[in-house]
């Protein structure tokens, strides 16, 4: 049987995913990562390197341990650009990553709720590298459009760090999710070579160190706080996700 997995095409998941499209026990399809969940919950793919949030968001799912696209301070990849001096009436958002859209939503209403209107609007955008150009009052860019974008007169806000700041954890942009029923004694093999092939090619992401791709218990604790709060704020509705055990 081949596994089916899914990876995303930006830098800041090379790490991750080299050499599984060489596996002879995997297929690896590339795509952004809300096209990925909808392969997954399809039951097109057996596992995907996905946004945190869906794990939390259909039941049956696992995630592999200890691997994950994770920040302990900054990210870089993931930005949101506001325009100075004005309240927030309309937020533009780049819909590649559920993930990041929640974090904004917890962000803004948790932290920065008094720059926000009331009637405040979420807009959908295609991703720029120029946020000035749009005529939202907040921009949210991720993967390489956020690396690359050019700030102009607008005020950055690296969504990472600001989770940082807000919470005191690491925030886990996204997980190897897996569906239910996959075999974990042949999954979880092919992306443990492929996290090590990584390494060993130097595979890099764009972020300069900022991201981290081996999780921790720290790591686990962001996750689970980050969890909490997208069920609290009507984001998410399933229990935790458990890790994907070799034993069983």
């Amino acid at each position: 049987m081949t596994l089916r997995i899914g990876g995303v095409p930006y830098g800041v998941g090379a790490p991750l995913l080299a050499g599984i499209d060489d596996e002879p026990s995997a297929t690896l399809v590339q795509a952004r990562p809300t096209r990925l969940i909808e392969l997954l919950r399809a039951g097109e793919l057996d596992a995907a390197l996905v946004s945190s949030v869906e794990a939390v968001r259909r039941p049956g799912y696992t995630f592999a341990p200890g691997l994950g696209i994770a920040c302990k301070r900054e990210i870089r990849s993931v930005r949101a650009f506001r325009r100075r001096g004005t309240e927030i009436r309309t937020v533009g958002l780049d819909q590649s990553s559920a993930t990041s859209v929640a974090l904004l939503r917890l962000l803004l209403a948790n932290v920065h709720h008094d720059d926000v209107a009331a009637d405040v609007r979420f807009e959908t955008i295609e991703p720029t590298r120029r946020p000035d150009d749009l005529s939202q009052d907040l921009v949210l860019l991720i993967g390489d459009p956020g690396l690359a974008a050019d700030q102009g007169a607008r005020e950055p806000w690296d969504l990472g760090q600001k989770w940082v700041q807000w919470t005191g954890l690491p925030f886990v942009f996204a997980l190897w999710v897996v569906r239910e029923g996959v075999d974990p004694a042949a999954l979880l093999p092919v992306l443990r070579r492929g996290r090590e092939r990584g390494k060993a090619l130097g595979a890099v992401d764009g972020t300069h160190g900022h991201a981290h791709y081996e999780l921790d218990d720290e790591d686990l604790r962001g996750v689970r706080r980050f969890w909490a709060e997208c069920r609290a704020a009507g984001l998410a509705s399933e229990a935790d996700a458990v890790p994907l055990s070799d034993a069983r």
